[in-house]
């Protein structure tokens, strides 16, 4: 690797040379940090929160009915019970879809009555 006297990189001239390597006599040469404490609690925080979407992710497909030949018993039990809330849901909406629906009926035999007399 080859700088200028301004610290830019003129050639990269080496293959056995990695980028880590490259990036640290770059910064001994120019004297400028490339990455600081900031970087680092940045750094830290995106592979915390790659961590928790790669755990969404798995959930995500345990609550789909994949993967679930890895769990045991009582990892099981969770999931049950989440989809049994959901199942729950479901159901209250259809009952709540179904009284709508006979109201309006109701509505609509009224009117159809009074429209006739």
């Amino acid at each position: 690797v080859i700088f200028s006297s301004l610290g830019k990189l003129s050639e990269y001239c080496s293959p056995s040379t990695t980028l880590s390597k490259m990036l640290e006599r770059y910064q001994q040469t120019s004297g400028k940090k490339l990455w600081d404490a900031t970087h680092e609690n940045l750094s830290a925080e995106i592979d915390r929160i790659k961590k928790e979407n790669d755990n969404m992710q798995i959930e995500l497909r345990h609550l789909k009915g994949e993967d679930l030949n890895s769990l045991n018993p009582k990892e099981l039990i969770p999931i049950e019970e989440a989809l049994q809330n959901g199942l729950t849901g479901v159901r209250e909406k259809q009952m709540d879809f179904l009284k709508m629906l006979r109201k309006n009926e109701r509505m609509l035999e009224e009117e159809n009555k009074r429209l006739k007399y």
